[in-house]
């Protein structure tokens, strides 16, 4: 037994005279006329038409034509069934089975969409020589004018042939719906065959969904290895167990939405105000759903569901406000050290976790960079895609990232802090009353600073309004060196001691028996450098060890007052 996989079908027929105790129906009048264009005789019921001048179908043109019988020449020929109101061409099947067979459809290529309305398929469509139905309304003539045979001529893909014939088709006219009524007996010249199961359709194997996994690749049909070729359920269908079935008969479809729900999933409505699970199979009506006043119903990644709105987080039922800076968060009611999520105005991505100080120095600090001194593990010495991105951990050693702390400085007027202890854990600070970072296209995030405060003597405005610098983006104004790679870390250098210096600092470089330094400020340098690679914040006027500092903290808060 074989599942047909057809590459041609055609459909034939073959006129065969109808004889009963009295004769053939089309030389006798043996009949009883009984209205509405039929007859009636003893074996069967048929329209009565009127003989025309024209073949009746192709098994009259061939006798009709000694030299096609002769020739076996199939094509197209004019035929006129009784009672048809004008002649119309038909292809004339000649080539063997004796001829004689009026061809009604075939499809060889996939050449003509047979997909087709009611008028089409009453009409006919196609052409005669390729692909083609030719109409209900001719094949229900054709029919009706006598008995006819019906063969199916079927080619397989590897090639082999089928025929199958029925000894007496007909169907009805259009007021009847051309409802088939009759077939007859049945024979073939194959082997057997068997047609795929219902709503089946034979094709190359692909992954089939079924109703508990309607769209998971990862649930495909065993029985049915990718690349082969076997019955399997179409587009809109599902197996559910060993049955194809339409989507819509699946246990767990839900027509509202009109979609299956997957086993152990749950769905909401179009409005979000309902939600259904399916449960080993059977779907569960789970009541009530409403999103939050501050949420918005919508799909996203195929889901549909309540969605906090943007500047909000939560599952869409509950939604609570995203600051836009750890300050936001502090007037809310944060009082405890730790991280918070963020997302700043106009930011273009996700909202984003900070590190945020909110027990000393008034609360409400985002920290942008931090050393720890204990997490030594976070390599400063990087490239400007890390430094624009932000790397390290928030418990730890971490740069936020220059884009991020641009869009956080533009968004308020921000005062910045920058709190530091040395080896002998001596401390100092110093405060700016304003801070600004340039965009990365106009400035390469330039700092721009005012309002010097603290104790460490005015060193960061020897960086005012400097670009920012990398190893592998060169920024500084000091032409005779890179200073990033000198200095080992990400920084706003300036050119204030570029020249050669006369005696040698922990936080000056070498180059021969000479020295220089590209900041008085670098704390994205090196634990323990030397050389100029070293943490450090150099003064004479603090207290402060200049070297190899083993915490720094550089955070940012709103200007609260003009006082502040």
């Amino acid at each position: 037994m074989q599942a047909l996989h057809i590459k041609k079908i055609v459909f034939v027929l073959l006129f065969v005279l109808l004889r009963s105790s009295g004769g053939s129906t089309a030389e006798t009048g043996d009949t009883a006329y009984t209205g509405a264009g039929s007859i009636e005789s003893p074996n069967q019921n048929y329209f009565f038409y009127q003989q025309s001048e024209y073949p009746r179908d192709c098994q009259e043109v061939l006798r009709g034509c000694p030299s096609i019988e002769r020739l076996n020449t199939s094509g197209i020929y004019v035929i006129k069934p009784d009672g048809y109101p004008e002649p119309f061409e038909v292809y004339c099947e000649n080539d063997g089975n004796y001829g004689g067979w009026t061809v009604f459809q075939r499809r060889t290529d996939g050449f003509m969409e047979f997909n087709r309305l009611w008028v089409d398929y009453n009409d006919g469509f196609g052409f005669l020589s390729n692909e083609f139905w030719l109409g209900n309304e001719k094949l229900s003539y054709l029919t009706n004018q006598g008995r006819y045979e019906l063969r199916v001529d079927l080619r397989l893909v590897n090639g082999s042939s089928i025929s199958v014939v029925y000894n007496n088709f007909r169907i009805g006219d259009e007021w009847a719906r051309y409802r088939l009524i009759s077939l007859g007996a049945f024979e073939s010249n194959g082997d057997g065959f068997t047609a795929c199961p219902t709503n089946m359709v034979y094709g190359n194997c692909s992954c089939q969904g079924t109703c508990e996994e309607p769209a998971d690749p990862s649930h495909c049909l065993e029985d049915c290895p990718l690349g082969a070729q076997e019955c399997l359920c179409p587009n809109g269908f599902l197996m559910n167990g060993v049955y194809c079935v339409p989507a819509s008969e699946c246990p767990c479809f839900w027509s509202e939405v009109d979609q299956v729900i997957p086993n152990d999933q749950t769905f909401v409505n179009n409005d979000c105000t309902e939600q259904r699970s399916c449960t080993n199979n059977q779907l569960v009506i789970g009541g009530a759903y409403s999103c939050d006043s501050n949420a918005r119903c919508e799909v996203k990644g195929g889901v549909r569901q309540c969605y906090c709105n943007d500047g909000f987080r939560g599952d869409g039922l509950s939604c609570e406000p995203i600051y836009t800076d750890c300050y936001d968060a502090y007037i809310a009611g944060a009082r405890q050290d730790g991280v918070y999520l963020i997302k700043p105005t106009n930011w273009p991505g996700e909202a984003f976790n900070v590190s945020c100080v909110m027990s000393t120095n008034g609360g409400g600090w985002t920290v942008f960079q931090r050393r720890t001194g204990v997490d030594r593990q976070t390599n400063f010495y990087r490239n400007w895609t890390s430094y624009r991105e932000g790397f390290g951990p928030l418990s730890g050693d971490f740069w936020l990232g220059n884009e991020k702390i641009h869009y956080l400085t533009h968004q308020k007027r921000y005062k910045l802090r920058v709190d530091m202890q040395d080896s002998a854990n001596s401390t100092v600070y110093e405060e700016w009353a304003s801070i600004t970072i340039g965009n990365e296209q106009d400035s390469n995030y330039r700092l721009s600073v005012s309002g010097y405060g603290g104790n460490t003597g005015n060193l960061l405005q020897y960086n005012n309004e400097k670009a920012f610098s990398t190893y592998d983006r060169d920024n500084d104004a000091c032409g005779s060196y890179d200073c990033a790679e000198e200095h080992r870390g990400g920084w706003w250098y300036s050119d204030h001691w570029c020249s050669h210096l006369p005696s040698y600092h922990c936080c000056h470089f070498t180059n021969g028996d000479r020295y220089a330094l590209c900041t008085d400020t670098n704390l994205n340098g090196e634990y323990s450098g030397t050389n100029g690679q070293n943490i450090f914040w150099y003064s004479d006027s603090s207290s402060l060890n200049d070297c190899n500092h083993n915490f720094a903290e550089m955070k940012i808060r709103p200007i609260r007052s003009p006082y502040d």
